[in-house]
This record gives C-alpha cells, sequence and structure tokens, in this order.
C-alpha cells in the first residue's frame, strides 16, 4: 500500500475517483483557549497493488503532545477490489470534522493505521496569534 496523500485540509471532496482538496495545513492560529476551529477535512488518497486485495481496517487517532486522546479516533474499514486487468487500485477517503474544540495551545498528532499498523503521522500545531503592537 503507498500513502499518495495524506492532509488536514478546509475542505476535500472524492468526484468520480478524484480527489479534490482546498487549503491543506498543519498551523491554526487563536487569541485564547478553548477554541473551536469550525470545520476542517483529513484526506486521504491510498493506493493498494493485487495482492493487497480483501479487508483492511482503518484508524486515525488524534493526540495532543503529551499522547492523550484530544478527539474521539475515526475507525473504517475498507474492502479492496481490483479489477482483472489492473495491478493497482486507489481509494480515496475524507472525514469531515466539525467544532474541533482545543483546549491548550501546543503540538497535536494525526496517525493513521491500517490493520494496526501506524504508517504515517501528521502534526497539527495550534498557535497563539502574537499581539499587535
Amino acid at each position: 500500500m503507498n500513502i499518495e496523500s495524506f492532509l488536514l485540509c478546509d475542505a476535500a471532496t472524492d468526484s468520480n475517483g478524484k480527489l479534490n482538496v482546498l487549503g491543506a495545513f498543519d498551523t491554526l492560529f487563536a487569541k485564547e483557549t478553548p477554541v473551536q476551529h469550525p470545520y476542517c477535512c483529513i484526506a486521504l488518497r491510498l493506493r493498494f497493488s493485487k495482492f493487497e486485495e480483501g479487508n483492511h481496517k482503518v484508524r486515525i487517532n488524534f493526540t495532543d503532545e503529551d499522547g492523550k486522546s484530544a478527539l474521539p479516533g475515526i475507525d473504517g474499514s475498507l474492502n479492496i477490489k481490483i479489477a482483472d486487468n489492473l495491478f493497482s487500485s486507489v481509494v480515496n477517503l475524507v472525514f469531515n470534522l466539525q467544532r474541533i474544540k482545543f483546549d491548550k495551545f501546543g503540538e497535536f498528532s494525526l496517525s493513521l493505521s491500517i490493520d494496526d499498523k501506524q504508517i504515517a503521522q501528521l502534526p497539527l500545531y495550534l498557535r497563539r496569534i502574537a499581539k499587535s503592537a
């Protein structure tokens, strides 16, 4: 399996096999905490080879810098089937996140696991907006 894209973004859609992504980011800014980010997406594009056909478990965890869960995990499953005339197939996944609440500034982490094996990780930084002079 190959990760072609793993992004945190403002918006994403899967349109007939095309992964459309708007505004990929790794940092959010706020004046104070707690703060709630209204909407964002996790966009994934995974390519599977013929020998990887079958069921696969997918899990995304969101933790703070202390390794504590910052949001409930996202669990799902994929059933990969590849046409006889193809060597691989791609799967696009879009997870919409609404009203993510942050109680503190710092570094957070999104981790992607397939079949209980962590295969990718993204940072997300929540930074304080600098005060104007």
